[in-house]
C-alpha cells in the first residue's frame, strides 16, 4: 500500500487548510496584528516574481520547532509521558527495576521523584524506552502509542494539542513553494511515524535528536537496531549543525518557542537577502499556559531578549490567536472550510 493512502484525517485537515491558503484570509485563525501582518509580508515580497526580495522556490526553506512551537509542551514533552509509559509496559521484564532508580520510583508512581533526578535520569529513562529494538518495531510501538495516549490535563488526545494557526502556517508556507521542515530536541524517530499525518511534514523532512544505530542480519533478514548511545542532540547549537546536514541550505525563515531555538533562529537571520525569524511566546494562562523566563519546560530568556534586538516577530499566543486547538476528533476538511475559526 502505497504511504500517501494511509492519510489519516488530520492530513485531511491540513489539505484543507491549504485550500484555506488561498483564500482572502490565508491565516484565519490569527488575529490581523503586526504578527500576522509580517508573515504576509514576508512570503508577498519573497514569491512575487519582480520583487527585489524575490527568492527562487529552491531556496524557499522554512524550519519550525517541534514542542512548544507546533503542539503544546506543558506540564512536560509529550516524549517524556511517551518514555515514562513506555518504560511501565516494559517493567515486567526487567525485575531489576523495583530496586533501581530512577525505575524504582516510576513503578511505584511517583513521577514527581523520577523528575527530581534531572538529565541523568531522563537520560536513564529515555534509553531504556528507546533503545534494543528495530527502527521498524520502534516505529510500530510509537505510531500505536500515539494513536490513543492523552494529555494529563485536557484529556484531548496528544494529536488535537497541536495549534491550528501555525497548522494554517505550515499549509500557507507549502501553497507558496515553501518546503518546510521540523528541526526538534525530540527524537527524529520519535517523531517521524506521525510527522506527516499531524503536519504534512514527510519523515525524510524531520531533523531531530538520534541514538546509534547499527546495521545487523537477523535470520538472514537485514534490520537496523537502535543502540542505548546518544548519537546526535539536536537542541540550541545542535540545530543548525542539523539543518547543515541534512538539509544543506540555509533557512530562508526559522520558527521556534523557547532558547533551544535561538542558535537556529541567529542561523537563519544571518542569511544573505530577507529573512524570518518567529518566536512563539505563550502568554495565555486560560486557553493554553503562560510562561517563559523561569519556565523549566520551554525556557524563554535569552532568545526573548535577542528577538527584539534582530527585529523577530514575536507571537503573543494571547493577543494574536484567535484560537488555539482545532476542533478535537470532529474535525474534517468540511468543518475547517465551512466553520471558520474555532
Amino acid at each position: 500500500m502505497k504511504r500517501r493512502s494511509l492519510v489519516t484525517l488530520a492530513a485531511v485537515t491540513g489539505l484543507a487548510l491549504a485550500w484555506n491558503a488561498h483564500a482572502a484570509d490565508p491565516l484565519p485563525s490569527w488575529n490581523d496584528g503586526t504578527a500576522k501582518q509580517a508573515i504576509l509580508r514576508f512570503v508577498e515580497k519573497t514569491t512575487r516574481e519582480g520583487s527585489p526580495d524575490f527568492v527562487p522556490v529552491a531556496e524557499r526553506i522554512a524550519v519550525f520547532d517541534n514542542d512548544g512551537t507546533l503542539w503544546a509542551e506543558q506540564p512536560m514533552y509529550f516524549q517524556a509521558l511517551f518514555a515514562l509509559d513506555r518504560v511501565k509496559a516494559l517493567a515486567p521484564q526487567h525485575p531489576e527495576w523495583r530496586t533501581e532508580e530512577p525505575f524504582a520510583s516510576l513503578i511505584k508512581g511517583d513521577v514527581k521523584a523520577v523528575l527530581a533526578g534531572g538529565e541523568r535520569a531522563a537520560g536513564q529513562l529515555t534509553m531504556a524506552a528507546h533503545a534494543g529494538n528495530t527502527t521498524e518495531e520502534f516505529a510500530k510501538t510509537v505510531s500505536d502509542w500515539i494513536a490513543t495516549a492523552k494529555h494529563p490535563k485536557t484529556g484531548r488526545l496528544l494529536t488535537e494539542m497541536v495549534y491550528r494557526p501555525m497548522l494554517e502556517l505550515l499549509a500557507y508556507l507549502r501553497t507558496n513553494s515553501f518546503k518546510t521542515f521540523l528541526v526538534s530536541g525530540g527524537g527524529v524517530e520519535f517523531m517521524r511515524p506521525w510527522s506527516e499525518r499531524v503536519y504534512g511534514i514527510p519523515p525524510e523532512q524531520v531533523i531531530g535528536s538520534s541514538i546509534k544505530t547499527k546495521f545487523e542480519l537477523r535470520d538472514g533478514t537485514p534490520v537496523l537496531v537502535r543502540l542505548p548511545e546518544i548519537e546526535f542532540v539536536d537542541d540550541g547549537p545542535g540545530k543548525p549543525v542539523g539543518i547543515q546536514t541534512h538539509i544543506g541550505r540555509r533557512p530562508l525563515a526559522a520558527f521556534g518557542n523557547s532558547d533551544g531555538d535561538l542558535q537556529m533562529l541567529q542561523w537563519t537571520s544571518a542569511g544573505s537577502g530577507r529573512r524570518f525569524g518567529l518566536i512563539v511566546h505563550h502568554t495565555d494562562s486560560e486557553r493554553e499556559w503562560a510562561y517563559d523566563r523561569t519556565s523549566p519546560i520551554g525556557k524563554l530568556d535569552k532568545a526573548l531578549d535577542e528577538a527584539q534586538v534582530k527585529g523577530w516577530t514575536i507571537v503573543d499566543m494571547k493577543r494574536d490567536w484567535k484560537t488555539i486547538y482545532p476542533e478535537a476528533r470532529t474535525t474534517t476538511a468540511k468543518a475547517v472550510l465551512t466553520r471558520g475559526p474555532l
